[in-house]
Parts: C-alpha cells; sequence; structure tokens
C-alpha cells in the first residue's frame, strides 16, 4: 500500500486526529502543485493496461523527500510500518522530471529496502 493509500485509510476509520487531517492535507497540497503529474505510469495507454510503473523521488528533490518522510513518520506514529525503497536502476524509464522517475521495473530486479526506525 503506498503512503497516500494508508494514510486515506486511517482517516476512513477515524485515527486521524484534526490536526494531523489538515497537516496531511496541507502536504497533500504542496506535493501536488510542486510535483508534476506525469503524463504515462504504464507502457499502453490504455486505460485497462496490465501494468502500472513505480514512481521514485530523485535523491535531489530533497524538499519533496523530506515532505514524504515526514508522512511516513506520520503512519509510523499510528503503528503502521513504512519500509523506504532505493534503487541506482529503477527499471524502464516512462517518465522523467526534474524530482522524479516514473519506470516498469527489469524483471527479478531487487531493490534495497530500509525499514524506517531500525
Amino acid at each position: 500500500m503506498g503512503i497516500f493509500s494508508a494514510l486515506y485509510a486511517l482517516e476512513d476509520r477515524g485515527e486521524l486526529l484534526a490536526g494531523e487531517i489538515e497537516w496531511f492535507r496541507e502536504s497533500e497540497r504542496w506535493l501536488t502543485k510542486n510535483l508534476p503529474r506525469p503524463g504515462r505510469l504504464a507502457w499502453s495507454a490504455r486505460p485497462n493496461a496490465p501494468e502500472r510503473a513505480l514512481s521514485w523521488l530523485k535523491d535531489t528533490a530533497v524538499e519533496h523527500v523530506s515532505r514524504v518522510r515526514a508522512l511516513c513518520e506520520l503512519l509510523e506514529h499510528k503503528g503502521i510500518a513504512v519500509t523506504e525503497l532505493r534503487t541506482e536502476k529503477p527499471g524502464y524509464i516512462v517518465y522523467q522530471d526534474e524530482y522524479q522517475v516514473v519506470a516498469m521495473p527489469f524483471e527479478n530486479e531487487t531493490f534495497r529496502s530500509n525499514a524506517r526506525g531500525s
């Protein structure tokens, strides 16, 4: 499950306090404003294409990474484990901009993981 999906699930279950919801929404607005929306998320433009790409923040997108990590801290505070994935080879790139790469993973590719908080 992605970070935003997990936060929405917590909100739907009533597990976020009003201040946490407000802070989450502000963070979401900032990321929406400051992170371009990828033009493609899959090889195929068909709406029911079977495979979807993974989105990666570039390590040079310092402010973006910082804000996402803060959202991860909120999830961890609520008892949800978060694993950070890193790679030098994200796969076949279908979209790229200054801050992010969207790529179809190479077959049998493994990613370095860092279980946060350990």
